[in-house]
């Protein structure tokens, strides 16, 4: 009776002891996003637009573990190019991505990355007379390195889940096509940790 007693003590104390070494860190973070326009339905062409983002994170961290979660506020100004038509897409992103890291602590650890991610349009509505969509729904899949406890190197593919815009077209010949845009974007970014 007294292992069971003993053994129920210890795992009471560990549960206790987890959430007390767990760490919650506030940053900023930047990069530059490089945004590609995919189109089916339609004969346009698309080319690779760099773009920036901007804005403040936040980590939770269970450090024993190695498991934690990461959050941020952004402010995304991506770029695309459609034919010969460029515009600039502003965004407001917000990224949540569960994080599992490895490594030597806080000199040194290497890191992945994964979540959805809401963005809400808060520039044009439309861009040639096509009606883009206020919010957009997309996954993160990502990876990083860790150093020196405030600082993060990282990369991002952002797969886009919905739509950018969705509009019809009507050829020569009265036939109906409809057309859905979707922005997929590559990131580099770089956090600072306080």
């Amino acid at each position: 009776m007294k292992k069971i007693f003993g053994v129920i003590a210890l795992a009471a104390a560990f549960m206790f002891a987890v959430p007390a070494q767990a760490q919650l860190k506030f940053g900023v973070k930047a990069g530059l996003n490089v945004s590609k326009v995919s189109i089916s339905g339609a004969d346009l062409d698309s080319d690779n637009r760099t773009g920036f983002f901007v804005g403040p994170m936040a980590e939770f961290t269970l450090p024993v573990i190695g498991l934690g979660v990461d959050a941020a506020l952004l402010y995304d100004n991506k770029s695309v190019k459609v034919d010969s038509e460029s515009k600039s897409l502003h965004y407001i992103d917000i990224p949540i991505n569960v994080k599992y890291t490895i490594g030597l602590g806080s000199l040194a650890s290497v890191y992945g990355a994964t979540g959805p991610q809401f963005s809400y349009n808060i520039g044009n509505k439309k861009w040639n007379g096509v009606d883009l969509d206020d919010s957009d729904f997309s996954w993160n899949i990502g990876a990083g390195v860790k150093l020196l406890g405030h600082l993060q190197v990282g990369y991002n593919y952002n797969i886009a889940l919905g739509n950018t815009a969705e509009f019809k077209e009507t050829d020569a010949m009265g036939k109906i096509d409809k057309i859905k845009m979707k922005n997929n974007t590559h990131q580099i970014s770089v956090a600072y940790m306080f």
